[in-house]
């Protein structure tokens, strides 16, 4: 049987990485994009990029710490540019009862007094008494990696077509259709939703922190996370809404306020973007690939919260069953008679 072409819609993380593992299988790939600058809208460009599977136990479903954890090695064999320092969970004195239940719900943490703290992170160890210390996490910068993704899927033989909007229609016969527009493909996907994220990115040559650090609150959780040359990505919030306006001053007060709290080195940092994005989330916030049309028409969505993480695991899933018609993959499911690709397969 003839290998399938493949139309990915959507150049998002989710896209990109649909595109570089079947683009590296050898499939004919083309990716159709909106908007005319890879990433310009993107709702990825928003993320973290943390790749943090233990961290992420905290409220998550076990499969996304097992998978993260393969996911990770799937990152570290194509993105060079991945730094390997672990992160970091802290929270003020009168918050530590956060910190203990964050301790109870995760593993794979090592704790931390004030001077192992220091010894990671001086300019934390004289500002906080204990810590969680998650060693085996990984973050990078994320426009960067997405560039770095898209370059890789074209050298592996992907064409992009960029400023191409995607018209909904069935799969031609020898077509796998992969739609990964996240809440563009909403009118296909009911159960989808959208979660509100806004972020500040700041730039400081006195703060000095090398790896991703998560702040407890009860109301005001933050993760900031260096991006190299003096910059920090501080984030996000976590909104019920699809409002895709620009950030609000309440939520630039909530993360400048508690970015402070976190190293008051941040007060004489240059305010370089501030930015809104609406995530695309299913109910569980995982990731998943749904299936239909016999097998020629896979959404990949719901990269809210474990999109950048879950990335790569997720292409494997649809690869497997593109090539093999492989069908038991935890994030893969299966709607009306895409069970029969598999007795095609060969």
């Amino acid at each position: 049987m003839a290998s399938p072409r493949i139309t990915i819609a959507g150049c998002g993380i989710l896209g990109l990485w649909q595109a570089l593992t079947l683009a590296r299988a050898g499939l004919h790939v083309r990716v159709i994009e909106a908007s005319s600058d890879p990433f310009a809208a993107a709702a990825s460009l928003h993320a973290g990029a943390m790749l943090a599977p233990d961290c992420e136990a905290e409220a998550a479903p076990p499969d996304v710490r097992r998978l993260g954890h393969h996911a990770l090695g799937l990152w570290r064999a194509t993105y060079p540019g991945l730094v390997d320092a672990g992160s970091l969970v802290l929270a003020q004195p009168r918050d530590r009862s956060e910190l203990a239940r964050f301790r109870r719900l995760t593993s794979g943490h090592q704790p931390l007094d004030a001077s192992g703290l220091g010894e990671l992170e001086p300019q934390l160890g004289n500002r906080f008494a204990e810590a969680l210390y998650f060693p085996d996490e990984s973050h990078m910068s994320t426009p960067a990696a997405l560039t770095f993704l898209l370059d890789a899927a074209r050298r592996a033989g992907a064409e992009f077509g960029f400023g191409e909007r995607w018209a909904e229609r069935p799969a031609e016969p020898d077509e796998t259709i992969i739609d990964c527009r996240g809440m563009a493909a909403r009118g296909a996907l009911p159960d989808l939703r959208g979660v509100r994220g806004e972020r500040l990115l700041l730039r400081s040559d006195d703060v000095r922190i090398g790896r991703p650090v998560r702040l407890l609150h009860p109301r005001h959780p933050i993760y900031v996370v260096p991006w190299g040359d003096g910059r920090f990505l501080v984030g996000a919030t976590v909104i019920e809404s699809e409002d895709a306006g620009p950030c609000t001053v309440r939520s630039a007060l909530e993360l400048l306020g508690t970015a402070y709290a976190l190293e008051p080195a941040f007060a004489e940092a240059e305010v370089v973007e501030m930015a809104a994005g609406v995530r695309p989330a299913f109910a569980d916030n995982v990731p998943r690939a749904v299936v239909r049309e016999g097998g020629r028409h896979i959404l990949v969505n719901g990269a809210y919260r474990h999109g950048f993480l879950l990335g790569p695991v997720l292409a494997e899933a649809v690869a497997a069953f593109v090539l093999r018609g492989e069908a038991g993959h935890p994030l893969l499911r299966l709607e009306q008679s895409a069970a029969l690709r598999g007795a095609a397969a060969p």
